[in-house]
């Protein structure tokens, strides 16, 4: 039904329905089965991500060492104080963290786009959900907005840190929660394709870097900035700020981008932050290895 995300808000547009709607019915026709079987699954993948937030939020450490417990001190710093970012920001921050730590922690989470990536679409969901108030079927229809975005992204471009750096999972994921805000905000189909690319060229060229090889630093704390880019990008579109770059040649900038990108800078931990000396030691000390002297 749409290649991209002018087809996509155009056939929205054209049919007076949402992003979702028209998600859904790709989903049917695509899957051939019943509304009732893609909206199922949907709500199973909404569950599961309610499960890792709240997991998260009670405090968790992964098998490394190298993270954990993060998302539970920004919640006690909200509590005790008035965040300088605001409450919404610093509770999609804590939210995202706490899925990517459940992650980091072997727990189950779900991937959107991937692992790595998971925690900008239910962090910034659980977030706005406070402000919003919307149904169960409002959220649900949050991810399916959301996957649509990660559709062209993932059949025009990559979601894949070894591809295309961070900029392809975190910010394609920053860039779906950016669009589906705009939705559950009420926002027109044109303007979550503009928070979309809002949201994703200001974040074009972040590597991906992960110290150890492990999906932990700084994995975790990226998504806590891809959740407040996607919430600021929201309210901009909201506002009717466009972007001067139509968002499928964002999306083909993205591409392109990390195409050129080094391979220490895609993924395999031989560039970035895992290239530092706190890097290399940290490494060390996650397998038990002797770095010596050269």
């Amino acid at each position: 039904m749409f290649k991209n995300v002018a087809e996509l808000v155009q056939l929205a547009e054209s049919k007076g329905e949402q992003i979702s709607e028209i998600m859904i019915q790709q989903e049917m026709e695509v899957k051939q089965v019943s509304r009732e079987q893609v909206y199922a699954q949907m709500e199973r993948n909404l569950d599961v991500m309610e499960k890792s937030v709240e997991d998260g939020l009670k405090g968790v450490k992964s098998h490394s060492g190298l993270t954990g417990g993060d998302a539970v001190l920004i919640q006690d710093y909200m509590r005790d104080h008035e965040p300088l970012s605001g409450n919404l920001l610093m509770d999609a921050v804590s939210k995202a963290m706490a899925t990517n730590e459940v992650n980091a922690a072997m727990g189950t989470i779900c991937a959107t786009p991937t692992a790595g990536s998971a925690g900008c679409v239910p962090g910034t969901l659980f977030a706005v959900k406070h402000k919003l108030n919307p149904t169960r079927d409002q959220m649900i229809r949050y991810l399916f907005t959301s996957g649509a975005f990660g559709f062209v992204v993932a059949n025009n471009a990559s979601i894949s840190g070894a591809a295309g750096g961070c900029q392809a999972e975190v910010g394609s994921a920053a860039g779906m929660a950016s669009a589906a805000i705009v939705e559950m905000a009420g926002g027109t189909p044109a303007q979550s394709a503009e928070a979309m690319a809002i949201t994703l060229k200001n974040m074009l060229g972040l590597i991906c870097d992960p110290v150890a090889g492990l999906v932990e630093v700084p994995c975790v704390k990226r998504n806590a900035m891809g959740a407040t880019n996607a919430i600021v990008s929201a309210d901009m579109a909201l506002a009717g700020v466009t972007s001067r770059i139509p968002c499928d040649e964002v999306i083909d900038a993205m591409h392109k981008v990390g195409q050129r990108m080094p391979t220490a800078f895609r993924e395999t931990a031989q560039g970035g932050l895992a290239a530092t000396p706190t890097g290399k030691q940290l490494e060390a000390k996650v397998y038990g290895i002797s770095l010596g002297k050269e």
